[in-house]
């Protein structure tokens, strides 16, 4: 028989969950405290040794014990690359302090340098890393960052920085030529996982110093891109990174090695994992640019639901929201969010391409994408346009190939491949299937259905409309698609080990782009970045004798020619580039158009907010 519980038993279960709810927010409260105490000991510690540092070098007669002022701008030596982050802290409203908060649309696996693979991990690594040079976002030149000046030889094959001898990473160990050589010889050790790195690396001979302050790049061959790979490459730190040289598998798995010389670090570089959700840079207090960055912290939060994160920049908690296109035109008639934001729509001529990567070979057997004819057939029946109206609302142009229709690389013959339900059918019967049982669905000679899974990214609204859409279109030909939604970090873990059908994501892209790192066929290699496994020898061929072409004027025909040759195999269905539909909160300052783009959160940092508009204090 049971017993009713009287009012005394509500009572008590009450107090006893109210006493339950209150040790939780006292044991969140304590952790919160260890935390902050855990920050003020490493800032404190950094301080000390900064302190005895200093006292032995005045000691020693290496640092003058005189006052003297230690501002570049008070001396005019603001190097080239500081001149428009130097402008805007000229600006009336200019004030340091506040953060930047933004949002992930998933969880991050790892933000180790090198390990990661995805945009996500790169935006974090860029406030933290550095490279020798950076491109101006209004010339697109290159300009110093670490390097003051470098010489190129005659023939090209011969780097060499000279490099500021003023540069320390965050925690005060100073930056020099050793550290130059060391990433580079780090990147190039097979047992650390950077296959991507080492493809563009391959290029280079020897990296080695001359002097602390003086590095020197001698490449195997003439390279078209040979500043921008070794002026680019971020440096790490040789007496932070090195010893995992010894224990490669450990570096590997590492979920967030991050230190370097950059505007912001990591409170703990070593110990950030994916578990803590958000992540945190702070401001690094050592920071040896000529404009200190505006920010005191930069946040992302991870918020994986779109109306949750709209929500979330509406109530003033994110800075910034990315429209999807089927609620942009809404959200501009949307007064109170108009009010408080500013609105940018845009397309850079650096923006990437979404595709559909047709996997040819799974467990070293070809698959039924080996055959160019059936990758042909799975174009025409990806109605693109139809995707760009009905999804896309026309936010979006067609992509022909991995090069803008802007580019010199582009040959403007080339058209996006049209719907053509006839074609793909015959191209299909042509390679042997046929519906031979009568269920609708095409069957190869063995009897075996033409069916497959299409991966994406599961917290995508856009892309889970489209999948929706193609396989409709694509069961009107009589090809079963299943859409395989996944969470980003095992779909990556899954795109590593080439454990897909198709898959459907996207690239990021530059002002010229090498084709090398994602179609050559020797990048067809584990973790690679050609995990479809497609392979044209003419297509090496071309992009080897494009890559060693310096002159302009006779390397776009090369490009051209490879171009053509990855139309017709279609080892990706090239599908759009889509325009960014942007709110940014009007806290956020001197938000400019540069020829790479919008120009928020670009380094060095010409953002800020006035102090009327700050709200976070620390």
């Amino acid at each position: 028989m049971q017993k009713q519980l009287t009012a005394r038993d509500w009572i008590l279960y009450s107090l006893l969950s109210l006493l339950i709810l209150l040790l939780l927010l006292a044991m969140y409260q304590i952790d919160r405290q260890w935390l902050k105490l855990t920050e003020m000991e490493t800032a404190m510690s950094e301080q000390s040794k900064d302190m005895r540092e200093l006292r032995v070098a005045v000691a020693s007669g290496a640092v003058s014990n005189k006052p003297t002022t230690n501002s570049t701008e008070a001396n005019g030596d603001v190097a080239q690359a500081f001149k428009r982050a130097l402008a805007a802290s000229r600006l009336p409203d200019y004030a340091q302090g506040d953060w930047s908060v933004d949002s992930f649309s998933t969880n991050i696996k790892t933000i180790t340098p090198l390990v990661s693979s995805d945009l996500y991990a790169s935006n974090v690594q860029s406030n933290v890393l550095e490279s020798l040079i950076t491109r101006n976002p209004d010339t697109l030149e290159w300009e110093g960052l670490i390097a003051k000046s470098w010489k190129i030889s005659d023939d090209g094959l011969v780097i060499s920085f000279q490099m500021r001898d003023d540069v320390s990473f965050s925690d005060g160990q100073p930056l020099t030529a050793e550290d130059v050589v060391f990433s580079f010889d780090f990147i190039m050790t097979e047992a650390i996982q950077a296959p991507r790195e080492r493809a563009y690396l391959e290029k280079i001979k020897a990296v080695k110093a001359n002097g602390k302050y003086e590095v020197v790049f001698t490449f195997k061959e003439p390279y078209f891109e040979a500043l921008s790979l070794a002026g680019g490459m971020s440096i790490l730190p040789k007496h932070f990174y090195a010893s995992y040289v010894k224990e490669p598998q450990k570096f590997n798995q590492s979920k967030g090695l991050l230190l370097g010389s950059g505007p912001y670090k990591l409170t703990d570089p070593k110990n950030w994992t994916p578990d803590k959700g958000n992540i945190e840079l702070v401001r690094n207090e050592r920071y040896w640019g000529d404009v200190p960055p505006s920010f005191n912290r930069i946040l992302w939060k991870v918020i994986q639901n779109d109306s949750a994160r709209l929500t979330t920049y509406r109530n003033g908690d994110i800075d910034s929201y990315s429209a999807r296109p089927v609620e942009y035109q809404e959200l501009k008639k949307d007064e109170q969010l108009i009010a408080k934001s500013q609105n940018f729509e845009y397309m850079p001529p650096t923006v990437g391409y979404s595709y559909i990567g047709w996997n040819q070979e799974r467990a070293g057997k070809p698959t039924r994408f080996a055959d160019k004819r059936v990758r042909q057939a799975m174009t025409y029946l990806t109605d693109v346009s139809r995707i760009i109206k009905d999804v896309q609302l026309n936010y979006a142009e067609p992509a022909v190939s991995p090069f803008s229709n802007t580019s010199k690389q582009h040959n403007g013959s080339l058209q996006p491949y049209p719907f053509n339900l006839a074609k793909a059918k015959a191209l299909l019967t042509e390679v042997g299937y046929e519906d031979r049982n009568g269920d609708g669905v095409l069957e190869d000679k063995s009897g075996k259905p033409f069916e497959f899974k299409l991966t994406y990214f599961q917290a995508n609204e856009d892309t889970k409309r489209m999948v929706l859409l193609l396989k409709d279109l694509y069961a009107r030909a009589g090809v079963r698609m299943i859409p395989f939604p996944q969470e980003w970090p095992v779909m990556l873990e899954n795109l590593g080990k080439k454990d897909f059908d198709a898959i459907t994501l996207a690239w990021t892209s530059g002002i010229e782009t090498d084709l090398y790192q994602i179609f050559h066929s020797s990048q067809a290699i584990s973790n690679g970045d050609n995990y479809i496994s497609y392979k044209n020898p003419e297509l090496d061929k071309l992009i080897e004798q494009a890559r060693r072409t310096v002159d302009e004027s006779k390397r776009m025909p090369l490009w051209q020619s490879a171009e053509r040759i990855l139309y017709e195999d279609q080892p990706y269905t090239f599908m759009m580039r889509r325009k960014s539909l942007l709110f940014v909160d009007k806290r956020i300052h001197n938000l400019q158009m540069t020829k790479l783009g919008l120009n928020l959160g670009s380094l060095p940092l010409e953002n800020y907010v006035p102090v009327a508009q700050q709200k976070y204090t620390q």
